[in-house]
């Protein structure tokens, strides 16, 4: 065996860095199969690529190391969902939505990441999630493995939750299959796509005097304009209503809509709900009564790029399931989205059947400064004082409810181990004179009432459930590397427990994050559930702690950050130790790379 050969116990940790991504060798030439691919990702400014190893894709791999020469960057991440995550979060720190792609292996990746794949689906996420299969050719496959790594139409185990998935047959085939599922995934309602490309094709050489590539970056189609006598019709609707209320959902995916929605409520004083899918609208503006019981009053309601309008419009009682409508039956409703557009036939994501006075389909980035610009056509010397008096109803309304949140927050302050109000405001306490951006989670929604969300970009949000958001805070860090800004994940710590590996990841790629462990030591979410049983059942509600905590023992979560790599404090249980170790850390993000401080709160 000559000395370049590969030989048991070489250590190849001396080779180059994935990162550094060196020239690759002199090469003949030839081109392959999965070189198209890498082709399209640079034809489309695919900045990044996640991925959990494996052969079925070993052909594009190395095309992407050498042959792309590192571009897009790989990104290893220790599982598939992480790498899903990752790609999640990115595409909604940016505005418009920017996708990365991620690679999964086979059959079995494609399985391990599709929890991911439905989340990004469920949150509207661009994501370009791409796999390897076969060879199809039974003839060139390895006995056992390869065909495990098989299936007929690979594309089915994720097809009720994508927006579209292809397996091209040929390599010709690649360009025009990479281009629509760009498009497709890119284009309102945006979601995952799927591509999975046959190993034989990824690593066959391609033909004599093949010259099809993927042509220049793909166009993503103009957005839906809503009908012009619609909206006229809606205009009035809003001038005429005595007790108006705009509730939104995902119309901050674009952050120019933002100001748009802004603007309209301004012009005629309206009440603004976030749900905050995306970021809607700014928590201290006067006019944000989220959390209020305005709806309440309302005799219109409007909705603006909304899924479900019951998240504003009832209250449930959670043991009983019992259901109380918020909004007068009497009241007016309008819905300008995409509606029926994005229903599935598979997944229940589409709640509640609720007819509507007036249904527009259009794109709210459009429909809004639309409507903003009839309304302001329709005002009268009459309807400026009305507007007059209710902006300033409405902004003693707030600031009521702000003051009452804050006591609420302050409440027990010295309290060992530390309020969730405790922890919400020493954080805010330390981010406030940075230019910050939260990731995903809220401290149960505490953080929109307690910290000044004054702008889009700084939080993409609501989180999506457990075993989700260390992965979309990666890619929401990702997003915002090399912009100067601080990024901060309220991380729980059952979230945490999924897919503690990804702090790896974070060290590795020295992804800048200050990770603030909300550790509460349980799955509280489902413990709280469990103790609405055993209210209502009369059972005994300490035994409603079985299978829930996550104690005796406590995971050590500084001590996992640091065998990651990671700087890390923890566990603080004082209060008073909280602020001066959240400095610490975020001097040590500000070097570049993850810092974690591991904060022990009580439930709630």
């Amino acid at each position: 065996m000559s000395d370049e050969a590969p030989r048991r116990g070489t250590d190849y940790r001396s080779a180059p860095s994935p990162s550094d991504y060196p020239p690759a060798p002199p090469a003949d030439g030839t081109r392959y199969g999965a070189d198209l691919v890498v082709d399209a990702l640079q034809a489309h400014d695919i900045e990044y690529v996640a991925i959990n190893p494996g052969a079925s894709f070993r052909g594009l791999h190395d095309s992407l190391v050498n042959y792309g020469a590192g571009k897009p960057r790989m990104l290893l991440c220790p599982n598939e969902g992480i790498a899903v995550g990752i790609a999640h979060g990115y595409a909604k720190a940016h505005s418009p939505a920017r996708p990365m792609g991620v690679i999964l292996h086979d059959v079995v990746g494609l399985l391990n990441g599709s929890m991911s794949i439905y989340i990004a689906n469920l949150d509207r996420a661009p994501v370009l999630v791409m796999g390897g299969t076969g060879p199809l050719d039974e003839a060139r496959r390895r006995p056992k493995t390869d065909w495990h790594h098989t299936a007929n139409v690979q594309g089915n185990a994720v097809r009720d939750f994508t927006k579209w998935d292809d397996q091209p047959a040929t390599a010709a085939s690649i360009p025009d299959s990479f281009a629509r599922a760009y498009r497709v995934a890119l284009t309102e309602p945006q979601g995952p796509v799927y591509l999975c490309f046959d190993a034989g094709i990824q690593e066959d050489p391609l033909p004599e005097g093949f010259d099809i590539r993927p042509s220049t970056h793909t166009r993503i189609p103009a957005p839906m304009a809503p009908d012009a006598s619609a909206l006229d019709h809606v205009a009035d609707l809003l001038v005429g209503a005595k007790n108006p209320v705009i509730v939104a959902q995902y119309l901050g995916r674009n952050h120019s809509a933002v100001d748009s929605l802004v603007d309209l409520a301004e012009t005629l004083a309206v009440p603004v709900v976030d749900v905050r899918s995306r970021p809607n609208f700014p928590t201290n503006h006067p006019l944000n009564m989220s959390g209020s019981d305005i709806m309440t009053s309302a005799d219109l309601v409007v909705l603006l790029d909304v899924k479900h309008p019951d998240l504003a419009a009832l209250t449930v009682e959670v043991a009983t399931r019992e259901r109380t409508p918020l909004v007068p039956r009497n009241a007016t409703w309008v819905d300008i989205g995409f509606g029926d557009i994005e229903i599935s036939s598979w997944a229940s994501d589409y709640g509640q059947f609720r007819d509507m006075d007036v249904s527009i389909l259009a794109d709210t980035s459009v429909a809004v400064p639309a409507l903003g610009a009839a309304v302001k056509d329709r005002v009268t010397p009459a309807i400026r004082e009305t507007v007059s008096s209710r902006a300033a109803d409405l902004a003693e309304r707030h600031a009521g409810l702000r003051m009452k949140w804050l006591g609420e927050a302050r409440v027990d302050w010295d309290a060992v181990p530390m309020t969730t109000g405790r922890l919400a405001l020493e954080v805010w306490d330390a981010i406030k004179d940075e230019d910050w951006v939260l990731t995903a989670g809220t401290l149960v929604g505490k953080v929109l009432k307690l910290w000044d969300f004054d702008s889009p970009y700084r939080h993409p949000g609501n989180p999506m459930g457990p075993g989700t958001q260390i992965g979309m805070s990666l890619g929401v860090a990702l997003g915002h590397k090399g912009t100067g800004r601080l990024v901060v994940d309220l991380q729980p710590d059952g979230d945490l427990m999924y897919d503690a590996s990804a702090l790896w990841a974070a060290a590795k790629y020295e992804i800048p994050l200050l990770i603030v462990m909300h550790n509460n030591r349980a799955y509280y979410q489902d413990w709280w559930h469990q103790i609405q049983m055993a209210q209502l059942r009369g059972t005994p509600v300490e035994r409603a702690a079985i299978g829930q905590d996550l104690d005796d023992p406590p995971p050590d979560f500084a001590a996992l950050a640091r065998s990651m790599g990671c700087y890390a404090e923890g566990p603080i249980e004082d209060p008073a130790e909280l602020g001066p170790a959240l400095r610490r850390a975020i001097g040590r993000v500000k070097e570049g790379g993850p810092a974690l401080v591991d904060a022990v709160t009580r439930f709630r």
